[in-house]
């Protein structure tokens, strides 16, 4: 099985945990850079107003082929309950994802909101077979055994 793990992240975090996952399963790290960095002010101002809206940053890669993969694995931090504008334009950038199966998973500090709905909503429309999802707290990414 060949596996994409494709991920967008501000803090670290989110990071930390697709190289965990990379580590445990193998595959390739797709990391999704917004062309347009965030500071921290503006991830809490623009960066979640747009991720409220479910709006698209332009990103690094702007395209992402996933046609040689079994296996696509899509990670992002929650702002505003919703996945951030790098990952909606991650989802937006894959291309041969049909009858491919994915896993998403999210960080966040609390609740996650429609992050994982939103997502497995676009990624079906992507032609991906969603196979699981999970959603790791603060608490949870400390926590090797939950990993």
């Amino acid at each position: 099985m060949k596996i994409c793990i494709i991920y967008h992240s501000f803090s670290g975090i989110t990071k930390k945990l697709a190289e965990q996952l990379q580590s445990a399963c193998g595959g390739d790290l797709i990391e999704v850079v917004p062309q347009q960095k965030y500071n921290t002010l503006t991830a809490y101002t623009v960066g979640c107003m747009r991720a409220r809206n479910q709006e698209c940053d332009p990103i690094v890669p702007d395209v992402i082929d996933v046609s040689a993969y079994t296996l696509l694995v899509l990670g992002t931090p929650v702002w505003m309950y919703k996945p951030t504008p790098a990952a909606n334009a991650a989802v937006a950038a894959l291309r041969g994802c049909g009858g491919k199966k994915a896993v998403i998973f999210a960080t966040c500090g609390g609740k996650p909101g429609q992050t994982i709905p939103i997502l497995r909503n676009a990624l079906s429309e992507k032609g991906a077979l969603i196979t699981g999802d999970i959603v790791f707290t603060k608490h949870d990414v400390e926590d090797p055994a939950k990993i």
